[in-house]
């Protein structure tokens, strides 16, 4: 394959995706992605995690050169470890919010269990309510809502006990317009409600006006619908994980092995002969 044929930025989901299911990354993958961007590839660490988390995403992919984080809402350059760049900080009105759950809960006849990501400082805690359904409950600080939604927040996070997650995502999408607010979910059994335009495509898309970048060069691999905006972004190719939610493989141009099978890593391998 000559470097013609080859993308210039390659994005990648983390859990789920490059993230086995122990929460490790494997030394190959690891060594694979290293060989990528000796070649003069661009890499890209896109993920729901938010800036809270932003050492642990960068310990799990350390040849990324950008991050596009909190499902795109943070988008940072950190080609130079010690001196990393903020190029998007997005924010939602805690207040509008609010109103979007109440609309929610009227819809679906019960009270939302709800968390709010507002600090983005190193491991800040999520505020809310503590739930055995949430996957990190340690991380979790309880908080009555209107505490939570009394200033700009990250993203919010809401799920109830009588819907299934992809069915609350499609009442969400039926009555929260784009313009007020970007609805998704990535796997946690919760939605996720971001700021409007907030997605990994327009995150994508700052890393790749930055580089001079077109996104008919841009390979991206993901396996939840939060990465639904950049598959549909993206044209150079777009990868599902054999373990992906059936709409993203229902977009993929093709299918690699699972997470737990390093299908990302055997992709490049494969495309690059590395």
């Amino acid at each position: 394959m000559s470097r013609s044929d080859l993308p210039k930025l390659i994005a990648t989901d983390l859990d789920g995706t490059l993230v086995r299911s122990d929460d490790t990354v494997s030394d190959y993958t690891r060594s694979v992605l290293a060989r990528v961007k000796d070649l003069g590839i661009r890499i890209v660490g896109a993920t729901g995690r938010g800036p809270r988390l932003t050492e642990l995403v960068r310990s799990d992919i350390p040849a990324a050169d950008f991050l596009v984080m909190a499902g795109g809402g943070r988008v940072v350059d950190v080609s130079d470890p010690d001196l990393p760049v903020v190029l998007r900080d997005e924010r939602l009105d805690g207040s509008v919010l609010a109103e979007l759950l109440v609309t929610l809960e009227r819809a679906v006849g019960g009270t939302l269990s709800v968390l709010v990501e507002a600090g983005d400082t190193e491991r800040s805690p999520l505020w809310g309510d503590p739930d055995p359904a949430w996957r990190y409950p340690d991380v979790v600080e309880a908080r009555v809502r209107a505490e939570c939604l009394d200033g700009p927040v990250i993203k919010g996070f809401a799920r109830h006990t009588g819907c299934d997650v992809d069915e609350l995502l499609a009442i969400a999408h039926e009555l929260v317009p784009p313009t007020v607010a970007s609805v998704t979910q990535a796997g946690l059994g919760y939605i996720e409600i971001c700021p409007p335009g907030v997605d990994k495509a327009t995150g994508l898309a700052v890393v790749a006006t930055a580089l001079g970048v077109d996104a008919g060069d841009v390979l991206v691999f993901g396996d939840m619908p939060n990465d639904l905006p950049m598959f549909r972004w993206a044209g150079f190719g777009r990868v599902a994980v054999a373990n992906a939610h059936p709409s993203v493989r229902a977009l993929a141009d093709e299918t690699t092995l699972t997470n737990d099978e390093d299908g990302v890593a055997v992709y490049l391998d494969d495309m690059l002969g590395l």
